[in-house]
């Protein structure tokens, strides 16, 4: 007898019920931090279980991982706007606000680097620009690059390589005048897939860098 669905459903109420009582037991004014902090994380990971596809639950759930003082709720609508009118979305760049109170620039290996490069290509400049612009006027926002490779090839080659990456998205932005300390990188190689490595498209989809918006609490 399969008694994975049980279990799934289980984790899902536990996780559900858990966090309909963080957000009982917050002030109105608070439930936007707890959101950030906390809560919004665990809403990500109860999606994960409810969708049931591994990789859906991996672009939902990975995101940049902990944060010193906690990601915070913030009001993304105009730098969303801002960001998709640069051209991001003519590239395929997706801008997405996140569970846990972050925004992802999604950003795909087509129009980012040539196969085994780190050199960013002309065409997304435009894009990362207006990132910087947004993180220059909003000095409470911070930023996090996170490369990503197919699963082609060994660790030891992914690992550097989606580092570089992730870390020539930051220097641009730091060029246009944002503060290396607001900045972060770091390369997880061919981990989190978000598509089949064993398909040319799938392994497309996995190609990329996640640019992270995030707001700590003060």
């Amino acid at each position: 007898m399969n008694t994975r669905v049980p279990m799934i459903g289980r984790m899902a109420a536990v996780g559900s019920l858990a966090l309909l009582t963080a957000c009982a037991n917050v002030s109105p004014q608070g439930q936007n931090t707890a959101m950030g902090a906390g809560a919004g994380a665990a809403l990500g990971a109860g999606l994960g279980v409810l969708i049931g596809d591994s990789s859906k639950a991996a672009l939902i759930g990975a995101g940049i991982g902990s944060v010193v003082g906690g990601v915070v709720g913030y009001n993304w609508k105009g730098i969303k706007q801002d960001v998709e009118q640069s051209g991001a979305s003519n590239l395929g760049v997706a801008v997405i606000e996140m569970p846990d109170g972050t925004l992802k620039v999604n950003i795909p290996s087509n129009v980012s680097f040539d196969t085994g490069k780190a050199i960013l290509k002309p065409e997304l400049l435009p894009v990362l620009d207006s990132v910087a612009r947004a993180l220059t006027q909003h000095p409470e926002l911070r930023a996090k690059a996170i490369g990503y490779t197919d699963s082609t090839g060994s660790d030891a080659v992914n690992l550097p390589l989606s580092q570089r990456r992730a870390a020539a998205v930051t220097q641009h932005l730091a060029n246009q005048g944002v503060a290396a300390g607001r900045l972060t990188t770091e390369g997880r190689g061919a981990a989190n897939p978000v598509g089949d490595n064993g398909t040319v498209e799938g392994r497309a989809l996995n190609r990329r860098v996640e640019l992270f918006l995030y707001a700590v609490k003060q």
